[in-house]
């Protein structure tokens, strides 16, 4: 095939995947498609490795910075290892992302801090995905006062 051919027919697919609903895209994803494709759900049960443990104050002021701590493993550490380590923290207050930490294997212990600050209560959400399973999700009520 000439390169002319070659270069359009390129051009055409490509012109394919932005216009044809359902094709691969550029740009924001919603919360299922960032979960390694295997692992889509969400697991919310309890399980001594892979939990998030949240410590956050119960309650806050307005507009207040506070800390955030999020670790893996609320009844003991996620292991680290190059073959089976927790990818990301990611915390949420209600349906709403508001910080995401990226892990790296071995090098990085399963933990976050994030400080925050908070206009109204509502609850604050910890997905962490493992490599080997589900992400997995805890939380915590956190009520704001003026």
């Amino acid at each position: 095939m000439s390169y002319a051919k070659t270069s359009a027919v390129l051009a055409v697919v490509a012109l394919a995947l932005v216009l044809i609903p359902g094709t691969a895209r550029v740009g924001a994803q919603g919360q299922a498609e960032q979960f390694t494709p295997e692992f889509r759900e969400v697991r919310r049960s309890y399980d001594e490795k892979h939990t998030p443990k949240i410590e956050a104050p119960d309650q806050v002021k307005r507009g207040q910075w506070f800390e955030v701590t999020v670790s893996i493993g609320a009844g003991g550490v996620h292991p680290s290892l190059a073959e089976h380590f927790v990818r990301y923290i990611a915390l949420y207050k209600d349906s709403a992302e508001i910080a995401r930490v990226y892990l790296h294997p071995v090098f990085s212990y399963p933990k976050a801090v994030f400080t925050i600050a908070l206009d109204e209560g509502g609850t604050l959400r910890a997905i962490a995905e493992p490599t080997h399973s589900a992400g997995w999700e805890s939380s915590k009520k956190i009520t704001v006062t003026r």
